[in-house]
């Protein structure tokens, strides 16, 4: 059996300064900001939690501003076949994770787990 998780948040901004969102963001959750290298650097900015639990990511997008959640699983076909006989739909593939809707209207992405200690925690739950 495959194993999922919240992987954290993702704040979308539709902004063309993306390191002016990112820094009221960080601010506002005192959270400080790390460069994400290369292209992904000019459209994410991380927001680094001092504990290490949470994940969130500022996110310059061309769509309204929201905030939308990530699931990290180590299966993402498995996942989001799970999640679709929940009701969920597919909305778009793209790279290497899912957009997802659920039934009441909220997007979210299944993601390939990320973190080094993800079978660890997902063997906690």
């Amino acid at each position: 059996m495959h194993k999922s998780k919240l992987a954290g948040f993702i704040i979308d901004c539709r902004t063309d300064d993306l390191h002016g969102a990112a820094h009221f963001w960080s601010e506002a959750l005192g959270m400080p900001m790390e460069a994400l290298p290369g292209a992904e650097g000019k459209k994410y900015v991380r927001l680094r939690d001092k504990t290490g639990q949470l994940h969130i990511e500022v996110q310059s997008v061309s769509h309204d501003s929201r905030v939308h959640l990530d699931i990290e699983t180590d299966n993402i076909d498995a996942e989001v076949s799970r999640l679709q006989a929940l009701g969920a739909v597919v909305v778009d593939h793209i790279d290497s994770w899912c957009v997802m809707q659920a039934p009441t209207g909220q997007r979210f992405c299944v993601v390939r787990k990320d973190s080094e200690d993800f079978a660890r925690r997902a063997n906690n739950w």
